[in-house]
């Protein structure tokens, strides 16, 4: 199949929609759907054709010949070529009316299930509401170093950024801009290695910095003298890969009410005030359950919670660290297992309430057969993927019956979303 397109390249693409990842999508002159970053439905627009594929292609926006009313300047100045980002040209209510357009399209192509609309809650905070950011260090030649973000369509490339992006907290921001100011020729002050993984994360005990990659045979007191802002620094070398505390102590932070420990590399969510949003409705719809499995359960929040109302529960999450961050009492009736969920979750079923918050992955694929076999009454999924949702829901089949659905933008700007739905064991199951 041929494409016509005039000798310099270009052609002419109207947007219809979005696609999931946030790029606009159109049609070729030959039926072929071509994805397009940074256009917008209804912009009419003159695209380069940069991959082209039997049934679709790629583009590279050069014109926007008649912008739609659907439109907004982006706030970031590295937009055009930051792949960070990829709703900030559309403003902000159209970016909830398309993630929960998203959703519904994955749970109705992909699922196999009867959505006609799913609510989406709105981040409190639309920018600088990261807590946590990852840069990548890249040394270069002759004493040069680029760090930052990767670029749009270029994964492999980085972006060098200062304090362009819009994203993270003020505090991280100021942490970042002293790093790079201090870090020194070529990062000497930093670990060896052609490429490092940065992280800040804020809390209320300071900003911590975890570093990836590199050689262990490096101190950080150099760099640290130079940059008070950053009070603790865990390091994870290549040649070792175990985080270990290099510098400071372990930091406190305060989660919905409760005292955490952030020992290395725990997992909380990047927004703050828009997962508070999120875990109230977790809670509010558990109900009260007289026994509980909170898998990937994290720090633990949900299933303390629920032990808290009398429910015995059983936390499992593969990270130690996480099972032990937390400072407040234990109730006799939640305890946890280190390890895989998919390697201990049958011990513990059936339950009256599964809580299901695995990574973007989705679940491991002998877990939907695992809760078949001993089926919860009630199941809430969190998931940070709509598609592999769906794929989930799919494999547990007519077992499970849809009940309750909302999602929740944890991601403003970006084409993320965090979706919960609440399931109900069916009654010939």
């Amino acid at each position: 199949m041929m494409l016509n397109v005039p000798a310099n390249g270009l052609t002419d693409v109207t947007i219809r929609s979005l696609a999931s990842d946030g790029s606009g999508v159109g049609e070729l002159p030959d039926g072929r759907i071509i994805f397009i970053p940074r256009s917008a439905p209804g912009d009419k627009t003159r695209v380069k054709v940069t991959a082209l594929k039997r049934r679709w292609a790629r583009g590279q926006l050069e014109e926007i010949l008649s912008p739609t009313e659907e439109r907004s300047n982006p706030l970031c100045s590295l937009y055009d070529k930051c792949g960070g980002c990829s709703l900030q040209h559309i403003p902000y209510s159209e970016q909830l009316k398309w993630k929960g357009r998203f959703v519904v399209e994955a749970l109705s192509r992909i699922g196999g299930l009867e959505v006609d609309k799913v609510p989406v809650t709105a981040s409190p905070h639309l920018s600088r509401y990261r807590n946590r950011m990852t840069f990548t260090l890249r040394r270069l030649r002759a004493g040069r170093v680029v760090a930052g973000l990767h670029g749009l369509d270029r994964p492999s490339h980085v972006i060098d950024v200062k304090s362009e992006c819009i994203l993270p907290e003020p505090e991280i921001t100021s942490a970042w801009i002293s790093l790079r100011d201090n870090w020194g020729t070529g990062a000497r002050r930093l670990p060896l290695g052609g490429r490092l993984r940065l992280t800040l994360r804020n809390s209320k005990s300071g900003i911590d910095l975890l570093i990836e990659g590199g050689t262990s045979a490096w101190s950080p007191e150099a760099l640290m003298k130079q940059v008070p802002s950053v009070s603790t620094v865990w390091h994870e070398p290549s040649d070792t890969g175990a985080i270990e505390l290099v510098y400071g102590k372990v930091h406190e932070d305060i989660w919905v009410g409760e005292k955490l420990l952030l020992v290395g590399d725990v997992f909380l969510q990047v927004n703050r005030a828009a997962a508070q949003l999120l875990q109230e409705y977790v809670i509010a719809t558990s109900g009260s359950p007289d026994s509980a499995v909170d898998a990937y359960c994290g720090a633990g929040y949900y299933g303390r919670q629920l032990a808290n109302s009398g429910a015995a529960v059983v936390g499992i999450d593969v990270n130690g660290a996480a099972l032990t961050s937390s400072c407040e009492k234990r109730s006799g009736n939640y305890r946890t297992v280190q390890g895989a969920v998919e390697e201990h979750l049958s011990n513990f079923l059936p339950v009256d309430l599964l809580i299901l918050n695995p990574p973007r992955s989705g679940l491991e694929s002998t877990i939907p057969l695992q809760i078949l076999d001993a089926p919860p009454e009630t199941i809430i999924y969190i998931s940070c993927d709509p598609a592999t949702l769906a794929r989930d829901l799919k494999r547990l089949g007519s077992a499970y019956a849809l009940i309750d659905y909302e999602a929740f933008d944890l991601f403003p700007q970006t084409a993320h979303i965090e979706t919960v739905v609440v399931l109900r064991r069916s009654e010939n199951q």
